[in-house]
């Protein structure tokens, strides 16, 4: 793919409030900017892992609407976050402790997927099983 094409996103704001919620005019801007950025996330994930997004797309349409779902809960999550204050889902407080802690909704502040999101795309690594044979009855190097 050329450095000056750019990709088209996976979802649109359709999507989003027939998935979500309708969205405000200030959301829907912010949103379009979301869902470009998203999906060039999404595709780089896949890249990064020897997967090309669009191809499994255009190879299979039930795999679309997957894909179109992780999406919208990406950019919905940022959507979310408050921008006004600090986007904390969990709070506790001390009194004379001088103790604070407290959950970030979107800890690193930007698009991210989960491992079940990645999983449910095939893109999550799988997980191998090996072993290493600490002791091979066959060699009798070691003289007791």
């Amino acid at each position: 793919m050329s450095e000056n094409v750019k990709c088209v996103p996976f979802a649109t704001t359709a999507d989003i409030v027939n998935l979500w919620r309708p969205l405000s005019d200030g959301e829907m801007t912010r949103a379009e900017y979301l869902l470009s950025t998203a999906s060039d996330t999404l595709r780089q994930t896949a890249r990064s892992r020897g997967y090309d997004l669009d191809q499994m797309i255009a190879d299979g349409n039930v795999y679309v609407n997957v894909v179109i779902d992780v999406v919208v809960a990406a950019v919905t999550r940022v959507l979310r976050a408050s921008t006004t204050s600090e986007p904390m889902t969990q709070i506790s407080q001390s009194a004379l402790g001088y103790s604070f802690s407290g959950t970030y909704l979107n800890p690193q502040g930007g698009i991210f997927y989960y491992d079940n999101e990645l999983g449910r795309l095939g893109l999550k690594k799988k997980q191998r099983l090996g072993r290493i044979e600490l002791y091979d009855p066959g060699h009798n190097d070691c003289p007791l």
